[in-house]
């Protein structure tokens, strides 16, 4: 058993696309309330975050569109980015810290205070490409740490496990000429953002990096066990990562309002057992999780505890 972080930080709430938008501050409280109430957040080791720097923001997103949402930050209301994505006065901040947490999450486990961590953040971040917003998303809080984890702390290879029930088509097209980085992604095809064929292999040097797994609707833990056991158990000890970092939606989740996939909080545990699986056989557990979708909040935060759970006690 490891030692398990935990970042979260209020600002994260401040965050807000008014009322009605799934991807409100009330997942996160519904999430915290759940791990108080348990007691699990009493057994984590809490990350404080600080905010990222554009250093490492600008190592996956363009300069331009960090200046660009700098400059359109209203001071009340909020402002649209794409037909799903607005910010308010506290949505750049909270991006801000929302990378920073990861980033957080990343020097603990490389400094060994930590075996694993999962953050607590929103925005979320893989639907983020290098210069837009998409999808809920604002910065991609994953792709930014893959690049300071080997930017910064000298990680030559890093598996990048999205099982968010939607493709993350920023992760993808950051890593995609990129053999440095293995992208693999499940998700419920077609459907938002319409990207992640199973074609979709990479390019140039990057050919064979990236593998997606395009489901059908309604597929449940069973399929999502098979893949993970006859796809990414072979993938990952062919490539042998040095860290392993998940995208960790929820809304493949049965009840999830937003998708039409069957896992429950047994089969989260389940992925999560096989991703900490690669992580010790090849990283020595070095593993961080970021939250990204998941939209019916008591499937949320009982999956999310699940997969605190799973860490704590593996």
């Amino acid at each position: 058993m490891g030692r398990t972080g935990f970042v979260y930080h209020p600002q994260y709430l401040e965050h807000d696309m008014g009322a009605g938008h799934p991807e409100s501050p009330d997942r996160l409280r519904a999430i915290m309330r759940r791990l108080e109430h348990t007691g699990v957040l009493s057994r984590l080791v809490r990350i404080n975050p600080a905010p990222a720097s554009d250093e490492w923001i600008t190592q996956v997103h363009a300069a331009s569109y960090v200046e660009t949402l700098k400059r359109r930050t209203p001071t009340s209301g909020r402002v649209s980015l794409d037909a799903d994505t607005s910010m308010s006065a506290g949505s750049l901040a909270a991006a801000y810290l929302a990378a920073g947490g990861a980033l957080a999450a990343a020097d603990a486990i490389v400094a060994g205070s930590v075996e694993h961590a999962f953050c607590a953040l929103r925005p979320p971040g893989h639907h983020a490409e290098r210069d837009r917003a998409m999808g809920f998303c604002l910065f991609n809080n994953v792709a930014i740490a893959a690049r300071y984890l080997q930017r910064r702390h000298a990680i030559a290879r890093v598996l990048i496990v999205d099982w968010d029930v939607h493709h993350g088509n920023g992760t993808q097209h950051t890593f995609n000429n990129d053999p440095t980085v293995l992208f693999f992604s499940t998700h419920q095809y077609p459907y938002y953002p319409g990207t992640g064929r199973a074609t979709e292999t990479g390019e140039g040097h990057g050919a064979g990096a990236t593998i997606n797994v395009p489901m059908d609707a309604g597929e449940g833990d069973d399929t999502y066990r098979e893949v993970f056991q006859k796809v990414l158990m072979p993938a990952a000890d062919a490539f042998q990562p040095d860290f392993v970092i998940v995208s960790a939606g929820f809304d493949a989740h049965k009840d999830d309002p937003l998708a039409g996939m069957g896992v429950t909080e047994e089969g989260y545990a389940d992925l999560t057992r096989m991703v900490l699986s690669i992580a010790r056989r090849h990283c020595r557990g070095r593993l961080l999780s970021c939250l990204e979708g998941g939209y019916h909040l008591q499937a949320l935060s009982a999956s999310v505890e699940r997969h605190l759970l799973t860490l704590l006690d593996s």
